[in-house]
């Protein structure tokens, strides 16, 4: 295995042609309006509505704010319990918490890694008044199943759809799910704004709601009307998401020759399990993980390092889980045998690099080496 000159990282962000983001900031220099619900920034919001097809959409300074509001909007009572997964991003725990609400950790499916939806009812009690499930690496959650158990007790549903932008569910776009969906415009995303985020959802009294926690509460010049945040997005951000989604859906078809690349080279190999994606669901190609089952020769960590000593970087995505932070691991919930198949995923997955301009050659390598990792004699292993 031999190191490769550069780094080859995980991800990169999209970005815009440096020309023409220069004539975007142009105008913003010289309209002397950096922010505060721009023009900019409301054009965003109006062309996000139309990719995205939802009635409405919210940006915001980044993803995590914007959950941060979701949850702030629906009223949830202090203190109830809001059921989540633990294999995500600590910002979905960590905005129920800071909202005064207790995460409430469910188990996992094998195939997708999101929420089990079958096991959500066994964990409602008369103190929950939500779920928060999440689209992991794309994956979309079983939405049917989830929406029918919350009208059934009467919860709020919100969607953390920080890996599928523009994914679609037999032709329906995934931000129509639930009462409200996040989505995230980190630079790590498929699409994004820098640091950016929104909010989508179809019930139109909510907008006027959004738009002032985002404002700090303030309606207008003489009234404050609720306790908000600062979660407006910049005119800069909102420039660069404007070029960007002129971009992205090109990015989109250079990740699935990628994706297909890998399958083409890494399909065969004995206990690496890609994760297939539903064929009613658009793939949104925001990562592509593999799965190191136990009879693999190395494990996932010992993968990892190899890798990273040949300057391919890749991700042990999502590790630790949520329920191994520090905060959540007094939560019943979080105990392992409530969470058997997330503690186990959790020492399985590995995000390979995954992004537009990739090599093909930097694939095949990587996939050569995953090749030769699979033909380590186990007694050398054991040495």
């Amino acid at each position: 295995m031999n190191k490769l000159k550069e780094p080859v990282y995980v991800t990169r962000p999209l970005l815009p042609d440096v020309n023409d983001l220069y004539l975007e900031i142009q105008e913003i220099i010289e309209s002397k309006w950096i922010t505060n619900h721009g023009q900019k920034h409301n054009l965003l919001e109006s062309k996000l509505e139309k990719v995205l097809k939802v009635p409405n959409a919210s940006v915001f300074n980044n993803g995590s704010i914007a959950l941060l509001t979701a949850l702030k909007t629906l009223d949830l009572p202090r203190g109830s319990d809001v059921i989540t997964t633990p294999f995500t991003f600590a910002a979905t725990p960590h905005c129920i918490s800071w909202n005064g609400l207790k995460p409430v950790f469910c188990d996992i499916e094998a195939d997708t890694m999101t929420i089990n939806a079958e096991k959500i009812e066994k964990l409602i009690t008369p103190n929950t008044s939500a779920i928060l499930p999440v689209h992991v690496y794309g994956f979309p959650c079983d939405v049917e199943k989830i929406d029918e158990i919350a009208e059934k007790y009467g919860l709020k549903v919100i969607y953390d759809a920080a890996h599928a932008f523009s994914t679609e569910i037999n032709g329906k776009p995934i931000g129509n799910f639930g009462d409200v969906t996040m989505f995230s415009f980190h630079a790590t995303k498929l699409y994004n704004t820098i640091e950016g985020g929104c909010l989508t959802y179809n019930n139109n009294e909510l907008k006027e709601k959004i738009y002032n926690l985002r404002n700090f509460g303030i309606k207008n010049e003489e009234e404050v009307v609720d306790i908000g945040i600062n979660g407006k997005m910049n005119e800069f951000q909102a420039s660069i998401g404007l070029l960007n989604l002129k971009l992205f859906k090109k990015e989109q078809m250079e990740r699935l020759k990628i994706k297909n690349l890998y399958i083409e080279h890494l399909s065969g190999i004995e206990n690496i399990r890609i994760p297939k994606m539903p064929k009613n669901v658009t793939d949104s190609c925001q990562y592509f993980p593999i799965v190191i089952e136990d009879h693999f020769p190395l494990t996932r960590d010992q993968i990892y390092d190899k890798l990273k000593k040949c300057n391919i970087l890749t991700r042990k995505y999502f590790y630790p889980i949520c329920s191994d932070y520090r905060p959540y691991t007094n939560l019943k919930s979080s105990s392992v045998a409530n969470l058997p198949l997330a503690n186990a995923v959790k020492h399985k997955v590995l995000c390979l690099p995954y992004y537009g301009d990739l090599n093909s050659e930097i694939i095949v390598e990587i996939c050569d080496i995953l090749k030769s990792f699979s033909k380590i004699p186990l007694k050398i292993l054991a040495n």
